[in-house]
């Protein structure tokens, strides 16, 4: 898919309003195919996204659900600044990069960051590890500035990838991940990006925004310190937070047009930049594709989409839709149904996961001043 790259709007003043633009590249789905490796790496590296959200330990982070993402924005680290593409996502809290330190494969044919390079940089011997379903990352942590759209956070706590094990990491078209979840859920107790622009007085509000265009078009992006009006125009929806580490709320039930189908009693869900698709548990997923005419594995005639109904996720007493446009996948003449199963642990009870399928339908605020997530309808 060709990259739609698009230009970075910085509103400076007292406190910052950056907007960070995004652009729209090749997923790793995408990658392997074109390689011919999709079908044996699926084979080979099996995974659960429910992983992200239940690890079993502080340093346990998986990222496993990176195969369809495709919105990546652009930081620098260090002085001068050292470029870097990276994914801005809501499901996790730490800010990684692939270093000099490196020698995976994987690092091979990324930006790699170099210490040496950087007047500002502090390093430490504290170490990092996040691990994956497929594969892991070790490192190090060190201090430096970190410098999104213009807004430029001092001692930013950030990993430098050391190993990087597998093909993982090595066909994905991004270097790191900058993490915006709360600091409770951060590997090795790092303070989040975001958290440092709230301390150090760096944006006009507690908040960030997120606009992830449709359909390959232009002017996707994630908006520090304010909510940008013209986007708005429908009004939003505050949704309080019902666990801060990852931006979760109580969604209180699922209905595919007019019949309620899950969540009947209520249930938990998380919205996610970092997840591409609508993520359901394993013990409805197959209800849920059959009632919408689809087989076992979510493919679907596309002659037939203009025919289904919408999906309605009903949260704090509203009503918040995904047309069929939206959650049908069209690729090379086949359709897929977006919806991604999942196991979840029985004690932690229903849990869905509000993927980019459902962002790109709206403009959502991230408010951290209020612990909400603001959801406006999109045109």
């Amino acid at each position: 898919m060709k990259l739609l790259l698009l230009l970075a709007l910085v509103a400076v003043a007292q406190c910052h309003i950056s907007r960070v633009s995004l652009w729209r590249g090749k997923s790793l789905r995408q990658t392997l195919k074109e390689h011919g490796l999709l079908e044996n790496y699926l084979k080979q590296h099996p995974y659960n996204p429910a992983a992200k959200y239940f690890s079993t330990g502080s340093s346990t982070e998986p990222l496993q659900n990176y195969m369809d993402n495709e919105y990546f924005g652009t930081i620098s680290i260090g002085t001068p600044g050292q470029q870097f593409t990276v994914m801005f996502d809501t499901g996790s809290s730490n800010l990684w990069v692939p270093s000099v330190y490196c020698s995976s494969r994987a690092c091979s044919n990324h930006n790699l960051f170099n210490p040496s390079e950087s007047s500002t940089f502090v390093g430490t011997n504290e170490s990092v590890s996040i691990a994956y379903g497929t594969g892991s990352m070790t490192g190090v942590l060190g201090y430096d500035t970190v410098t999104v759209a213009g807004i430029e956070v001092t001692n930013q706590i950030f990993g430098l990838t050391e190993t990087e094990p597998g093909d993982f990491f090595y066909y994905c078209p991004f270097d790191g991940i900058l993490g915006l979840a709360f600091p409770s859920i951060a590997s090795a107790g790092a303070t989040p990006v975001f958290d440092n622009m709230m301390t150090e007085d760096l944006v006009a509000e507690d908040l960030f925004s997120v606009y992830l265009s449709k359909d390959g078009q232009s002017g996707s992006f994630v908006l520090f310190g304010a909510i940008d009006s013209s986007y708005t125009t429908n009004g939003i929806t505050w949704i309080p937070l019902s666990a801060e580490t990852y931006w979760q709320i109580t969604m209180d039930s699922v209905y595919i047009g007019d019949e309620p189908v899950a969540c009947t009693s209520g249930c938990q869900a998380i919205v996610d930049t970092g997840t591409s698709l609508l993520v359901v548990p394993n013990s409805i997923l197959n209800s849920l594709l059959a009632a919408l005419g689809s087989d076992s594995s979510g493919r679907i005639s596309c002659s037939a989409v203009s025919m289904l109904p919408d999906v309605v996720y009903y949260l704090n007493g509203n009503a918040f839709p995904v047309p069929p446009s939206a959650y049908v996948i069209e690729s090379e003449g086949d359709c897929m149904l977006g919806f991604e199963g999942m196991d979840v642990p029985t004690e932690s009870g229903e849990l869905w996961i509000l993927g980019d399928v459902f962002i790109r339908q709206y403009y959502v605020v991230f408010n951290r001043a209020n612990n909400m997530v603001g959801l406006s309808p999109l045109s």
